[in-house]
């Protein structure tokens, strides 16, 4: 490995016969052949005469792709009319690019570094196919950015957020292998840190055939016969292919997949020393090849195979091989070491897309340690003498050959001259796994219902065929690696086969499904009070998590000072029944996993305690240091301890309903709810009254009666040792339980607020009422038990609450509420929550697209969608269906719908979601006025984007011109 090697961490195909990279291995290792050959009624159908039909040299045969005509317009943000007018080359090619991201686990939106794109396409037929030209004749601009070439690039870079160097490369058959060149050479000067490299071919009419010239370059029968003494010709196809190149040194820094190396490259042209402009040059062609072995520092000895052109034709191959031969010679005198083959024998020739569909299958031959057979040899071509070059022919699937590092070459000719060359080296030996927590979390996200439950399904069953695949490294490349959208399911899980079960059975109890509205949401901690302790809470976490140990650990070192024992020893044993002990256990869980949470990046905008979390708050707040607050809260145990035992109950009652019956002995102390409160007293006197009340009544697990008059002999000694403590006021805003209210700088300061709060009853009611006026809170019980979360859901404000753990497994628990968080759009730090695991990213299905057909015919007619919509809605939430309420609303939908083309538009929907662009805003705007009969300014529809908006900027102006009318009467 040298410091200029660079990585290939990501691929993406569609090819002949092959919707991925799955099937075209497949494909390639079984020798298929991926040619169509056609009846006379499909070519027919599909435009073709009958006049060429009947001539004898037309070749009923072309390689296709699965109907070109199909895209997910909506994934991408294109409305329907625009979707129409893009060149299916620039949509294949833009699916292709986020499908090779995600394979190589990286997603954009969190790279450190620039992304760049290189790429290539053939000539866009389907503009002279379709008529779009003569049909948009006005409109140049949006015909020019749907389907010139140089837009390729650009818009991958614009629909993807990639702000690294983008651009289109055009050098005929050459074209995707130089893209890739360029690609490397930015990545070797600085310019990205990763980039996209391919090209794309599609031909339309795309089932159609050619007519066959003898002595012409095409084939006369539709097949294709590299090095083959019957070579008669190439068959040119349709293809896209994109990988994804990173620096070797920083992929496996970063734990990536390496499927191979780029050792080196090369690009040059003919010139003018050939007998033609579209001629070969033996010469400059072996230049090309000697330039990326030395680029390589490789002697091609050590190369076992090079994938070639090999276009099948009789003059170019010899030419070919006889360049190669040149440029290995000047290395090794070695003969028929190196096989030799090319794809095109299995897809035909794919013009722009041709060396990027050798290339992957290079690097999938280097990575499987298999070369497939280049297909329709049987003798060589009588021009080329293999027995004195390097190379034979593979003309079956061949197990990898020889010692030492795998390595292979990939070589590609332009018409026009243009040449490139390619070294490769099998990838090196990954780095193992490191251990991982027994449990996983796995996240997945979908911008429709229906595309979430495919890629569900297909998650589960790429786990099901891999039951031995890294179970920790898929759920992190889940996490760091794919683009969250609105539509969200997570699973915990531990095990593969407990994976797969969850992701099949998505409502069995470790799964939950949710959608994040846009925007981000602010978490709530919800600090709980005494009796939700347990036995051994947070045992398991300080065994498992580093940040929950040492947090847990410094404050037992604190604590151990006043306590005279361990806390690590009491939450385990008998002693923490004692009130003594639990404040001081319960603030040192809460305040771990507080610490816990905020190292995974889930940083509070809120906090609300209860009773003795109010203090474990107000420490997170930093109105206390963890010094003082611990001598405070242990303060407070032992002087609640050595109070007389007392009995609290929740009931059923409005906090003026139980005024009714409080007493000398009786006291409110707590208001849960808005019919819902706590009262506290002596155990026989509230024995007595819950025996005689008529409501509901829950005995709570404590043994004081906290915040009633029985404390009230604690509060003198409190205030003493609160006297001593340094208070600030608040960083986090934080809930007063005493007022409900935030809390304000003097009472957080005041020594008297904090030990009066041990009597006055506790206003949980009122501080959820305080939460509800946040933007979208979500709350979060930080520490044992559910408590608080089954309390915020009995308001009468709808709250999202998630306990932290809540009598699962601790780390199950943990992570179903991380989850939990993710699926409401608390940000979630999931680097932070690898630590220091050894992980990796590895390739895992990708985005299931939801294609519709987006298709222009020549009689100019848009074919209706073969493929029915899923059952759910398939664009997101859609913002909004009301029908227009006013014949203005109702025009500017009229208008909306002809230029996007989308059919159901409400009156809060907003121009941009809906595809449109700065390109369409002239159109959009010019059809208005015409409308309108007003001259609308073309920012009315920057700033007024919504259906509703719009109209109401409309009426505006007639309003204006109404009262100037008046004015001048």
């Amino acid at each position: 490995m040298t410091g200029a090697d660079l990585a290939v961490v990501g691929m993406a195909c569609r090819f002949p016969g092959a919707r991925d990279l799955g099937e075209y291995w497949r494909n390639l290792r079984s020798g298929v052949e991926s040619i169509s050959f056609f009846e006379e009624e499909d070519l027919r159908r599909n435009g073709v005469e009958q006049a060429l039909l009947d001539r004898p040299d037309y070749v009923r045969a072309a390689p296709v792709l699965d109907d070109p005509s199909l895209f997910d317009a909506e994934f991408f943000g294109y409305s329907p009319n625009e979707a129409a007018m893009i060149d299916p080359q620039q949509r294949i090619f833009l699916e292709c690019a986020w499908s090779a991201l995600e394979h190589a686990g990286q997603d954009p939106g969190t790279q450190p570094g620039p992304v760049g794109v290189y790429g290539g396409a053939a000539i866009n037929t389907y503009l002279l196919f379709s008529g779009l030209l003569s049909r948009f004749t006005g409109e140049y601009v949006r015909t020019l950015t749907a389907s010139d070439k140089d837009f390729l690039s650009t818009r991958v870079s614009y629909k993807l957020d990639l702000t690294g160097p983008s651009l289109t490369v055009q050098t005929a058959c050459s074209t995707s292998l130089v893209a890739v060149h360029l690609a490397a050479q930015s990545l070797h000067h600085g310019e990205c840190d990763l980039a996209l490299a391919g090209g794309v071919s599609v031909r339309i009419p795309h089932r159609a055939g050619y007519r066959h010239e003898r002595g012409g370059i095409l084939s006369g029968d539709g097949h294709c016969r590299p090095f083959d003494a019957d070579a008669d010709g190439t068959i040119f196809g349709s293809g896209a292919g994109v990988v994804v190149l990173k620096r070797l040194a920083e992929a496996v820094a970063d734990g990536d997949t390496v499927h191979a190396v780029l050792k080196g490259s090369a690009v040059n042209n003919d010139g003018a020393e050939k007998v033609s402009y579209a001629a070969p040059s033996v010469h400059r062609q072996a230049a090309a090849v000697v330039e990326a072995l030395a680029d390589a520092d490789v002697d091609p000895s050590t190369i076992g195979y090079v994938e070639a052109h090999g276009t099948g034709t009789r003059v170019g191959d010899p030419i070919e091989v006889e360049a190669l031969t040149r440029a290995y010679r000047e290395w090794t005198g070695d003969r028929e070491y190196c096989l030799l083959g090319s794809v095109k024998g299995n897809l035909g020739h794919l013009d722009a897309a041709a060396g990027v569909a050798g290339l992957i299958k290079t690097v999938l031959a280097l990575r499987e340690a298999e070369i497939p057979a280049s297909l329709h040899y049987t003798r060589a071509n009588p021009d080329i003498d293999f027995a004195d070059t390097p190379f034979s022919v593979c003309h079956a699937l061949t197990p990898w050959r020889g010692s030492g590092p795998r390595r292979a070459a990939v070589n590609a000719l332009g018409v026009g001259g243009t040449n490139a060359h390619l070294v490769l080296e099998q990838a090196p030996e990954p780095q193992p796994s490191g251990p991982s927590r027994p449990w996983q979390l796995l996240v997945l996200s979908a911008k429709t219902p229906s595309a979430l439950n495919a890629a569900t399904a297909a998650l589960a069953a790429d786990l099901a065929d891999r039951p031995d695949a890294g179970l920790a490294d898929a759920a992190h490349t889940l996490r760091i690696g794919r683009r969250p959208f609105r539509h969200r399911r997570v699973v915990v899980c531990t095990g593969s086969a407990d994976a797969v079960s969850g992701l099949r059975t998505p409502d069995a109890g470790r799964a939950w499904t949710g959608d994040c509205p846009d925007g981000t949401a602010n978490p709530v901690f919800l600090i709980p009070g005494q009796g939700a302790q347990r036995l051994r809470m947070g045992a398991v976490l300080s065994a498992s998590e580093p940040v929950f140990r040492a947090a847990f650990d410094r404050c037992a070192g604190l604590f151990a000072a006043e306590l005279g024992a361990d806390l690590r020893e009491i939450i385990g044993d008998e002693r923490l029944a004692s009130t003594g002990y639990i404040q001081p256990a319960l603030f040192s869980v809460s305040y771990a996993l507080a610490e816990l949470w905020r190292s995974w990046g889930v940083r509070p905008a809120a906090l609300l305690g209860h009773s003795i979390g109010e203090l474990t708050a107000a420490c997170l707040a930093g109105v206390f240091t963890l010094a003082d607050a611990v001598a405070v809260v242990a303060t407070r145990g032992r002087l609640t301890q050595g109070l007389p035992e007392g009995a609290m109950i929740e009931v059923g009652l409005t906090e003026a309903d139980c005024q009714s019956y409080v007493d000398d002995d009786i006291s409110v102390a707590g208001i849960t709810g808005p019919t819902r409160c706590v009262l506290a007293g002596p155990p026989a006197a509230i024995r007595e009254l819950g025996a005689r009340l008529k409501v509901p009544v829950h005995p709570l697990g404590v043994s004081r009666a906290f915040h009633s008059a029985m404390v009230e002999p604690a509060v003198a000694p409190l205030l003493e040792k609160l006297s001593t403590c340094t208070l600030r006021p608040p960083e986090i805003p934080l809930v007063s339980g005493v007022s409900g209210t935030w809390i304000t700088t003097g009472e957080a300061t005041s020594p008297e607020y904090w030990a009066a709060q041990l009597r006055r009853p506790v206003r949980l009611r009122d501080g959820f009422r305080t939460l509800g006026v946040l933007n979208r809170p979500v709350l979060l019980e930080v520490g044992p038990g559910r408590t608080l979360c089954g309390l915020a859901h009995r308001q009468a404000t709808t709250f999202t609450a998630v306990p932290s753990l809540a009598g699962e497994p601790e780390q199950a628990g943990m992570l179903a509420a991380l989850g939990r968080l993710w699926l409401s759009g608390v940000p979630v730090d999931w680097r932070a929550l690898a630590g220091d695991e050894q992980r990796r990213r590895v390739p895992l299905p990708g985005y299931p697209f939801e294609r519709r057909r987006h298709w222009y015919e020549p009689d100019g007619s848009t074919a209706p969608a073969p493929v029915p919509p899923p059952p759910e809605e398939t664009r997101e939430e859609k913002a909004c269906t009301e029908q227009a309420r006013t014949p203005t609303e109702a025009a500017v939908i009229g208008v909306w719908q002809a230029v996007l083309g989308v059919r159901d538009i409400g009156v809060r929907d907003n121009f941009y979601d809906l595809g449109g662009h700065s390109v369409l805003i002239p159109d959009v705007v010019a059809r208005l006025g015409a409308t309108f009969q007003l001259d609308l300014p073309v920012l009315s529809l920057v700033e007024a984007p919504t259906v509703a908006e719009l109209a109401e900027r409309i009426e505006d102006v007639f309003r204006i011109r109404s009262e100037l009318a008046r004015s001048w009467r």
